[in-house]
């Protein structure tokens, strides 16, 4: 019997975007952005060289289709993507109103956001006083530091002393619908620190904005601070069911990999593994060996985003898409025969643009184990619509491309 694995490389957009120009990064559209074409630029010439060296090499994916997918997109070249593709590929584009985390992944699960989040304007203070004396209410305070929009390493390197000595929480937000609060896991405390999330989150959340996130610290002065694993996402619910649902409904198991649990806060999520992208590289190869008949694994590698794609580190985003090249080959190799793999993203975060913030893009639809043939540009809903088919689901929204 069929399963499926939804695998979303986190952040690696193929340009593209018919509304790109709409979305911007401090006072520049993001027309023109294209995460992978630019690093794969970068890397032939010569300007991706920290820890690795070379084209950018991507055997595995783009025997896939990668580079044909960001040409298609786009029209961009990849200098050293150029494979015949052997898997069946596509680029999609996005309807949701946001270039943010849950508005990439409930689409690609067969549900279009159906609101306009809400943001924070880029002055200082950002925040509204009324949520801000909250904060200091829950967390037992006389204030916070930051209130602004930030870079999560820059602003903890900025304020990680003051916030140790004071005990005043970090809070900052960004282009994305968020509202960040960074402490120190031990001066601080990690619990408390997921608490004061926790209880913070309904009342964001009514102010649609998407997401409250625990981002834990650790270090001093005088070695730096650095940010954990033990991040927390506190999103707002689908107000629909979506594909987890959708499987879940017809008896199938659905396994979560990374920060999907939070992302869906756990709708339609039956367990969910967290960690480093190595160890969930490692849960998935196991889910590809136990997972059962009618199931489906979804899983999100977020390290091309949040360690390279924010701190606009080429050489590092490389890095890192060779790494999970050579180990998805392995994966790979260990499907059955009637196995569905779809690679794909949420968003762009081309590290060659101005800016921290994420870039709206097209993203890649790359599946193995349904034979070699072009798919097309397609929406984001049709993937979930192609995961629901192949285990023999009605969806209610999207087109297979199966």
């Amino acid at each position: 019997m069929a399963r499926a694995f939804l695998v979303v490389m986190d952040s690696v957009g193929i340009g593209g975007a018919p509304d790109a120009a709409q979305f911007f990064n401090e006072d520049r559209p993001d027309t023109g952005a294209n995460t992978l074409a630019h690093i794969a630029q970068a890397c032939a010439a010569g300007r991706a060289e920290d820890g690795r060296s070379g084209p950018l090499r991507l055997p595995n994916l783009d025997a896939l289709g990668l580079g044909a997918a960001c040409r298609l997109a786009s029209g961009d070249v990849t200098p050293g993507l150029d494979a015949e593709p052997q898997g069946t590929w596509g680029a999609a584009t996005e309807v949701s109103p946001g270039k943010d985390t849950p508005s990439g992944h409930w689409e690609l699960a067969g549900l279009p956001v159906p609101w306009d989040w809400g943001y924070f304007p880029k002055e200082e203070p950002c925040f509204p006083a009324d949520l801000t004396k909250l904060v200091c209410e829950l967390a037992g305070v006389d204030g916070i530091l930051g209130d602004c929009h930030a870079s999560g390493t820059v602003v903890i390197n900025d304020l990680g002393t003051e916030h140790v000595k004071s005990g005043k929480p970090i809070c900052y937000t960004s282009a994305d619908s968020v509202y960040q609060i960074a402490a120190h896991e031990e001066s601080f405390g990690l619990e408390r620190l997921l608490r004061l999330c926790q209880d913070l989150a309904p009342t964001l959340h009514e102010m649609k904005i998407g997401r409250v996130i625990a981002r834990p610290f650790v270090g001093d002065a005088e070695s730096g601070f650095t940010r954990t694993t033990n991040r927390r996402d506190y999103a707002i619910a689908p107000p629909e069911p979506l594909l987890t649902n959708w499987v879940q409904d017809a008896g199938g198991k659905v396994h979560g990999v990374g920060k999907i649990g939070d992302i869906f806060t756990m709708a339609g999520i039956d367990d969910c593994t967290k960690g480093a992208d190595a160890k969930l590289m490692q849960d998935l190869q196991g889910l590809v060996e136990t997972a059962e008949d009618g199931s489906l694994t979804f899983a999100n590698f977020v390290e091309f985003d949040s360690l390279y794609g924010h701190r606009r580190d080429i050489s590092g985003y490389a890095r890192s898409l060779e790494w999970f090249d050579l180990e998805i080959g392995k994966v790979l190799q260990s499907l059955k025969a009637d196995d569905l793999l779809i690679l794909t993203a949420d968003h762009g975060n081309d590290p060659s643009w101005t800016g921290t913030d994420h870039t709206r893009e097209r993203v890649p639809v790359l599946a193995a184990g349904v034979g070699a043939k072009e798919a097309g540009i397609m929406d984001f809903v049709d993937v979930a619509a192609t995961v629901a088919t192949h285990l023999g689901i009605t969806p209610p929204r999207g087109r297979s491309f199966l």
